[in-house]
């Protein structure tokens, strides 16, 4: 259940339930409320469904994909929820309010006034039944709230164990019907978990006081709720809670930034609870494989987006490793070269999937995604490096004959290079020279090979630029 586009909680909340639902053989559902018209946000709800599919845990059942307990949108089922509220008020379970909003606006001032919880008096519950009748002959604006009675049942959480909420000491009776005619969360998810058919809800704990008012809902419909758990919070490093005013914590952001799903979804349980290992690099058949619902903890799960690129890293090595997935890297990469280059590339060879895919094996382990290969530092691998004379005049005056040495040694060892084979010769390279130390050698091959002045890792293919005599 969702409402506005998909952040990090959201995806932690959906990401459970998937688990959950694939763990133990169920159907995962994805509902989207939009009964609260004030608070709909175009192309949220598509978003949410994308986001999902790219993360790799798409709703068995939703609005897209329909199903056989639809439709999926609240907004769809009005009739449903007018039908059940008007139940509660028959049997005496929910009645009329005709408080004007103003009524309610004085109420929460004077409540925060005397240092207090705002809450509502429950004064239309004592009407009459011809009081009640008058007012809607007469077409009064209403509401349609439910009745809160002491409930005096604790009910068993799946991760929080037993609970006890007496919501009717410090609440008033919540509204079920809106004036606008629709239904509130707390009516709706009620109604919808019946009718669909629940079996199992893993949600925030900051839905947890409100099961306890779900609960007599269900009790005074008659039906069997569901089972419940609720996840602890997602909270910042320093103890805050997770907010969607934080932009970056959108799913939709993490997809711009190239960040790899499996690993906001690894990252996104390695901070939380209920697993049997915790460690880098679960894929997501390890994490339903290892998931336990009796490990998820009750404390915060702190969340240090810092440690992402740490996680994008091993996953990104597992996609290069693994030969399909290396595929689409390579595909991916060759845009980007195209797109970042264009008229630059000298070297048409430098696209093509061999030497795109040494590339990528040979950074494997040390880059946290694709972008990074196409950073100044790296250009040297797509484009001729450019480097003055000035520059190599500063290391040497020898470069002509270090070159041509140079040149001889490729021409004689060929395809028969490897790095410890390179190193001692070109050391036994600098005793031919006369005045360059072989730091200042490798200095020099550093320069004319990536145009850099700095250590690099020097991939020799296509851009085998020697061409500084």
């Amino acid at each position: 259940r969702f409402d506005g586009f998909l952040h990090l909680g959201g995806l932690r909340t959906a990401l459970y339930n998937y688990i959950f639902a694939k763990k133990y053989g169920g159907t995962f559902i994805l509902r989207l409320e939009d009964t609260d018209q004030s608070r709909l946000v175009p192309g949220a709800a598509e978003s949410i469904e994308d986001m999902l599919e790219w993360a790799g845990i798409p709703p068995d059942e939703s609005p897209r994909r329909g199903g056989p307990l639809g439709p999926y949108l609240q907004s769809q089922r009005l009739d449903l929820y007018n039908q059940i509220a008007r139940e509660l008020v028959e049997c005496d379970h929910g009645y009329y309010c005709f408080c004007s909003p103003q009524r309610l606006e004085l109420l929460k001032r004077e409540a925060l006034r005397a240092g207090e919880t705002p809450r509502y008096d429950n004064r239309c519950r004592h009407l009459r039944a011809d009081q009640v009748q008058e007012m809607l002959a007469k077409g009064a604006p209403h509401v349609i709230r439910f009745r809160l009675e002491a409930s005096g049942e604790p009910f068993q959480d799946l991760i929080f164990g037993w609970n006890h909420h007496e919501v009717a000491q410090v609440e008033g009776d919540p509204v079920v019907i809106k004036a606008d005619g629709f239904p509130t969360y707390h009516l709706a998810n009620v109604v919808d978990d019946h009718f669909m058919e629940i079996s199992h809800v893993l949600r925030g704990s900051e839905w947890l006081i409100s099961t306890a008012k779900h609960l007599l809902m269900y009790r005074a419909l008659g039906w069997q709720p569901p089972a419940f758990g609720h996840l602890p919070l997602l909270t910042n490093p320093n103890g805050s809670k997770l907010s969607k005013r934080q932009g970056d914590i959108f799913i939709e952001n993490f997809q711009k930034e190239a960040v790899l799903p499996e690993a906001l979804l690894d990252f996104t349980t390695n901070c939380g609870s209920g697993f049997t290992t915790n460690r880098n690099g679960r894929r997501l058949e390890e994490m339903i494989s290892e998931f336990n619902p009796s490990k998820i903890t009750t404390h915060s799960a702190l969340l240090d987006l810092e440690k992402l690129p740490e996680f994008n890293r091993i996953h990104l090595q597992q996609r290069i490793e693994d030969e399909q997935k290396c595929n689409a890297l390579i595909k991916d990469l060759q845009q980007q070269i195209q797109q970042v280059y264009a008229a630059e590339i000298h070297n048409q060879e430098v696209l093509e999937e061999d030497y795109i895919r040494r590339v990528l094996h040979l950074r494997k382990g040390h880059i946290t995604s694709l972008r990074e290969l196409l950073r100044p530092n790296y250009s040297y691998l797509w484009v001729r490096p450019s480097f003055s004379s000035h520059q190599v005049a500063a290391l040497t005056k020898e470069a002509p004959l270090i070159a041509s040495l140079v040149l001889r040694l490729l021409e004689e060892r060929g395809e028969e290079l490897s790095v410890d084979q390179l190193s001692k010769d070109l050391k036994r390279l600098t005793e031919q020279t006369k005045a360059t130390k072989y730091r200042e050698v490798m200095k020099l091959l550093r320069l004319v090979l990536s145009g850099l002045q700095v250590p690099v890792h020097v991939v020799i293919g296509p851009n085998e630029w020697l061409g500084f005599t």
